[in-house]
């Protein structure tokens, strides 16, 4: 479905770079040409504000963006690709624009939840001893990479559960999440698990193998996991 809107280890990514390659040129190029995953830059954060504004806004012109920042605007996400010249073009005009993945298809889903929610969640699948791939964070969200899914296989897996938490979301085809080291109206966007340097594609597991421990730590976090928070 569309959305709406481990431990700490920054990824030294293998591509040499010239001093003047900013890192989120790195990390797309890295994503798109090495990894087979298409991107596109995202929206980015308002330069400047209004005086009384309250905190940094989005440079899209809605201005209750729930997400700020953190979304595709123009392009939109259809437009993520694979091509080296095309991520070149967009982030040599806009070098800290947020780096997008375009979520299903040849690159990963993931499944998000509160950051609070999240830790706990990766506690318990650190206990079962299950095996996790990449995992990004925000200061209010973590998202866990997974591997494809369809809609139908997601219907029937959260069909047999007896509770789906509002704030449990699904980044599948035709969603997207931001990578790391963008920042967003949120904040900076890092790797709470980072891809182990130096594989041809980062491993991730399958939704079905995480998803009991996601759906248990949202629904126990303090607001029961009904808060949809961004």
């Amino acid at each position: 479905m569309r959305e709406i809107l481990g431990r700490r280890r920054w990824l030294r990514f293998g591509r040499k770079r010239g001093p003047a390659q900013p890192a989120q040129l790195d990390v797309a190029l890295t994503c798109a040409t090495e990894w087979g995953w298409p991107v596109l830059p995202g929206v980015g954060r308002k330069t400047s504000g209004a005086r009384g504004e309250r905190g940094p806004g989005c440079a899209c012109p809605d201005l209750e963006c729930v997400v700020p920042g953190a979304h595709p605007f123009d392009p939109g996400v259809l437009a993520a690709t694979t091509d080296e010249r095309m991520v070149r073009w967009w982030w040599t005009n806009r070098p800290t624009a947020p780096v997008v993945l375009a979520t299903g298809g040849s690159a990963p889903c993931a499944v998000s939840l509160p950051a609070v929610a999240g830790a706990r969640a990766l506690a318990e699948l650190d206990r079962l001893e299950l095996r996790l791939g990449p995992v990004v964070a925000t200061p209010t969200r973590w998202s866990v990479l997974v591997a494809p899914y369809s809609l139908e296989q997601l219907g029937e897996l959260l069909f047999a559960k007896d509770c789906v938490p509002s704030s449990l979301r699904f980044h599948g085809e035709g969603g997207y999440v931001v990578l790391p080291p963008s920042e967003t109206g949120a904040g900076q966007v890092r790797w709470e698990r980072a891809p182990l340097p130096g594989s041809a594609r980062p491993w991730v597991p399958r939704v079905e193998t995480v998803v009991d421990a996601l759906v248990a730590a949202s629904i126990n976090a303090p607001d029961g996991g009904s808060r949809l928070a961004y």
